[in-house]
């Protein structure tokens, strides 16, 4: 044991001894992070030798493999973290850990320029860190000497985070900086071997240099039994030490990529494809993403754990910072590090800050250009989409700035291939269009063969017209989002009047409109059977095989989003749909024939059977029941 000299005793400023009190007991929210910022702070130390030897190579001492070293001792209840970094002078470690909030680190960096400034971006700035230690510790001892001085020149620092601290000088052999934590007795837990390796390996897995922790060996006979007294003390290397996604791209192989993907995801398949990006400029940081090749299980819990995890310089600060990435991305995975956000003090929350939302911006551009790219690989892009094509749905409401982006990365059914596969793009539909044709035509349906069957489609599956075919739970909400795509506007086919443009020529315009006129007896009439139940009736164009059908107002809610917003409980206005019969269908014409009651049941079911067929449910089925029984014995 070393004997102290020359011991002095030093009090904390007064409004010092506050924030000490005020951090030890309210700042961290996770006791735990102790380790990270002293094992951040022992790193940072190494790092500032690596660059003050290559000025002088005589500082390492001959001992120029740096490392940082944690023991602990059960019975006594200590936590050692050590390191042979710079280490401290005796001015240095009143300055430092006599106050709160000095960054020895950040003063270091200011004295460096040009290309060291550069090459020095890799220390960390984390000047309180140290203090986190009195969250777990009622005393805390550090010894250390400053890299280059003599042995006497050691220093020793001593507090139990009350209102003093002790500092003397002592005879130290090794430069750097050892802690001792004497840990509180409800905090006895982290005196043990799995417990610190499990938090060197959560926080510190990716900071350059080595963390090792001691392992007993034992030497055993031939039968496999332990040799007494052979016992010995190993090093063991408990962290990666080296961070995957600061290495040049180049050097990493696609091996490596998904072998951390699946440390970082914690998953068991592989990606289906990967981003690795590095910024420089006004901007620092380095991302690297991933599309998960499988769903997690709380994919549509908007609330659930979402985001990538967050690094500052290698050290880990957040598992699911979900501030970088739009929640229609929520299933994107990966690490974002960097050195220019504003954390909060005990660097378990972000401050706002601009910066965040241009990262975000940044991001987001990265993660749909990179689905871009899977998308040439129809047949890699076909099983994301099976798997996230409803959560990418979000994203037109959601980002309106990239909503052009996103639009060309949906796919659909369409009537193209008459498939439930969603298979189809927006630009191969374009592509198809027929010559005259300037709008996309979509339906919204309870289900694809609802979709498929509707007699919406009449008119266009006769003219060669093709029609998205929208049947997730999510479509409507999606399209009242996406209102055009390549200069094309969208058009519900069951909303408002039909209008094909060029496609249709102008003898067809002129026979509809006579038509309309000759049966405008029938309109009226048909419209005094039904009474309220429909605001409108109309002859119609869009029908070829069915007698009549029923549409809505252009701007109108449509049906699938009320019955899912009835269904969730929101009240909704009563809107009484629009009637449109096909003139030419048998069962108009007998209606035209027809009169007195007979007209009315006759209105009546057709109205219904529109409503069927359009995937609706009457009010009053027992009075369909009869009508149509009436109809069919009569």
């Amino acid at each position: 044991m070393s004997t102290a000299i020359r011991e002095e005793t030093l009090g904390f400023q007064t409004e010092v001894k506050q924030l000490l009190h005020l951090m030890i007991h309210s700042l961290y929210s996770n006791r735990e992070i102790f380790l990270r910022e002293l094992i951040s702070n022992a790193a940072d130390a190494c790092d500032k030798l690596r660059y003050a030897a290559l000025d002088n190579d005589a500082l390492y001492e001959g001992d120029s493999e740096l490392r940082i070293e944690i023991e602990h001792d059960q019975e006594a209840g200590t936590v050692t973290v050590r390191d042979n970094g710079i280490g401290m002078s005796r001015d240095e470690v009143i300055s430092n850990l006599g106050t709160i909030a000095r960054s020895g680190t950040a003063e270091f960096l200011e004295q460096l320029s040009g290309e060291q400034q550069k090459d020095a971006k890799l220390i960390g700035q984390f000047g309180v860190g140290f203090y986190s230690g009195f969250i777990v510790a009622d005393d805390i001892t550090v010894r250390t000497r400053k890299a280059g001085t003599p042995a006497g020149e050691g220093v020793e620092w001593h507090s139990k985070g009350e209102g003093e601290f002790t500092v003397a000088d002592v005879e130290r052999a090794a430069h750097g900086t050892e802690i001792v934590l004497h840990l509180k007795q409800d905090a006895r837990e982290f005196a043990d071997d799995f417990r610190l390796q499990s938090l060197v390996r959560k926080y510190s897995d990716h900071i350059e240099v080595p963390v090792r922790m001691p392992r007993v060996e034992t030497d055993k006979d031939d039968d496999g039994k332990p040799v007494e007294g052979s016992e010995k003390t190993v090093w063991e290397t408990v962290n990666e030490a080296t961070a995957l996604w600061v290495r040049p791209k180049g050097e990493i192989s696609d091996d490596e990529y998904k072998a951390f993907y699946k440390h970082v995801a914690h998953d068991f398949s592989d990606p289906l494809t990967w981003s690795h990006n590095k910024v420089e400029g006004k901007l620092e940081y380095v991302s690297l993403l991933y599309v998960p090749g499988r769903a997690p299980f709380d994919l549509y819990e908007r609330d659930g754990a979402r985001g990538v995890k967050l690094y500052v310089q290698r050290v880990f600060i957040m598992d699911d910072a979900e501030q970088f990435l739009p929640l229609y991305l929520r299933f994107v995975k990966g690490v974002l590090d960097t050195r220019d956000l504003s954390l909060n003090v005990s660097r378990e929350l972000l401050q706002q800050d601009p910066k965040v939302e241009k990262i975000k911006s940044a991001l987001t551009k990265r993660a749909l250009d990179m689905l871009g790219k899977l998308a040439k690989d129809k047949e890699a892009y076909q099983g994301f989409w099976n798997t996230f094509g409803s959560v990418l749905k979000e994203g037109p409401a959601e980002d309106f700035a990239n909503r052009d982006k996103i639009a060309g990365l949906l796919r659909f059914s369409t009537t193209h291939t008459d498939s439930a596969t969603q298979d189809q793009s927006l630009a191969d539909y374009v592509e198809r269009m027929k010559e005259g044709q300037d709008k996309v035509y979509y339906i919204v349906a309870d289900s694809f063969n609802a979709a498929k069957s509707s007699p919406h489609l009449e008119i266009f599956r006769k003219k060669g017209i093709e029609v998205l075919l929208l049947h997730d739970r999510i479509d409507e909400w999606l399209m009242s989002h996406l209102t055009e795509f390549d200069g094309k506007h969208f058009v519900d086919v069951a909303k408002g009047d039909l209008d094909l443009g060029e496609v249709e020529d102008e003898a067809e315009k002129q026979a509809q409109q006579e038509t309309a006129k000759a049966k405008e007896a029938l309109v009226k009439r048909v419209k005094e059977a039904l009474g309220e139940l429909a605001q409108e009736v109309r002859v119609t164009h869009r029908l070829t095989d069915s007698p009549a059908c029923v549409v809505l107002p252009e701007h109108e809610m449509g049906y699938q989003m009320r019955r899912i917003m009835e269904a969730a409980g929101q009240p909704l206005p009563e809107v009484k749909p629009i009637l449109e019969l096909n003139p030419a269908h048998p069962l108009v014409e007998r209606l035209e024939a027809a009169e007195g009651e007979a007209f009315t049941d006759l209105a009546h079911i057709l109205l219904d059977q529109a409503i069927i067929a359009e995937g609706g449910h009457l009010d009053d089925p027992a009075a369909y029941v009869r009508r149509l029984n009436g109809l069919l014995t009569a």
